[in-house]
């Protein structure tokens, strides 16, 4: 019998020291991952493939499974954001489908449900890209929508994809039966307003510099290893970033060179909140204000409606005749321990009156330094 160091049987990030013990590891591997989906296969090779690595020879690699898995979450996120945004034109629904199918986001879909683990491959190279990246996901506070220090492994990605299409193949190509399994993976999915909150750092420096006259310049260079990242405002030196990859120096120099330019993505958006006031001193769309600003702020949303973080009281109390009727109402969030209510003024529909008690919440968030 070969030694564990010198046997070529595929491994998965810990050593096999058989080829019996391999297959019983396979055969653990497949029941921990169908716990994680809450989905038992019919076929169970399906799976046994779609967590096999290339750098296996002799088995069947994930790559077949992966290519249909591509697509089928392509389309199922399609259809989602198509139903969910039926006012929103094409290139909006691109980037919301683009922002939850992308490697950056599946790979960590694949940490954070220790997909990885199960991984059977032959690449130590691999295994330690792996590692790296595993140890700075853990370290991100929020999830990073364009990317964190390190670059995502597209195996990661690869094996969510592949992973995703076993399901399909295994319930006969049935798109909506595995969009209700994977969709649980994907969570929390990205929506419009995150990706209006977190608008690209480079595109947003550039833009706003623009804006002001002024001239934006990246200039790259290696030391050792990391790719360096500075940023230049009218030959100015702003803010620098490393990193292994050339993209991430660049997308972390532009974050800091926002931050040191007061160009700040909570003072951009306040500014924005409070930039339209009509002649009552209402913001104008304040509604929708408040609703970005609770996603911003990782508020909580009410139970009862999981589309808006605010807990609008429709109506409070009518005023009036049945034929002059003007309406009040009211709003609650709630911001750690503290539920804030406050009640709008008088409005001759409930629209304008939501609008009117969000507007007078805005207010009262910013004078109570909250925003």
């Amino acid at each position: 019998m070969q030694s564990p160091a010198s046997s070529p049987t595929a491994r998965y990030t810990y050593t096999l020291p058989s080829d019996d013990e391999e297959i019983s590891d396979m055969e653990v591997s497949v029941t921990a991952v169908e716990k994680i989906l809450k989905y038992s296969f019919k076929n169970k090779k399906l799976l046994e493939e779609a967590l096999t690595h290339s750098s296996c020879t002799g088995s069947s690699s994930y790559q077949r499974l992966e290519f249909v898995g591509d697509a089928a979450l392509g389309l199922a996120l399609a259809n989602y954001v198509f139903l969910l945004y039926p006012d929103l034109d094409p290139g909006k629904l691109s980037l919301v489908r683009a922002a939850n199918i992308s490697t950056e986001k599946l790979a960590r879909v694949a940490v954070r449900h220790q997909l990885y683990k199960y991984v059977r491959h032959n690449a130590t190279a691999l295994e330690e890209k792996v590692r790296d990246f595993v140890k700075s996901v853990e370290q991100e506070d929020e999830a990073e929508v364009y990317g964190g220090l390190v670059k995502a492994p597209k195996v990661l990605a690869d094996i969510v994809e592949s992973v995703a299409a076993a399901v399909y193949v295994d319930s006969n190509f049935d798109l909506k039966s595995m969009w209700l399994i994977i969709r649980d993976l994907l969570e929390p999915i990205v929506m419009l307003d995150v990706l209006e909150q977190q608008p690209q750092p480079v595109t947003m420096l550039f833009e706003l510099c623009q804006k002001d006259g002024k001239q934006v310049d990246i200039k790259h260079w290696r030391k050792g290893e990391r790719d360096i990242a500075s940023v230049y405002v009218d030959g100015h030196f702003v803010a620098s970033a490393s990193s292994e990859q050339k993209e991430n120096a660049k997308l972390h120099a532009a974050k800091a060179a926002l931050r040191k330019l007061s160009y700040d993505f909570g003072d951009i958006m306040n500014a924005d909140i409070f930039s339209q006031l009509n002649g009552d001193n209402e913001i104008e769309g304040a509604k929708q204000k408040l609703h970005e600003l609770c996603g911003k702020k990782k508020w909580p949303r009410p139970n009862y409606n999981s589309l808006f973080p605010v807990n609008v009281r429709r109506i409070q109390k009518e005023v009036g005749r049945a034929h002059e009727k003007r309406y009040v109402c009211s709003v609650e969030i709630e911001i750690t321990e503290v539920v804030l209510f406050v009640t709008g003024n008088e409005k001759p529909r409930v629209k304008e009156a939501e609008n009117s008690a969000a507007s007078v919440m805005l207010h009262g968030l910013r004078d109570s330094k909250y925003i």
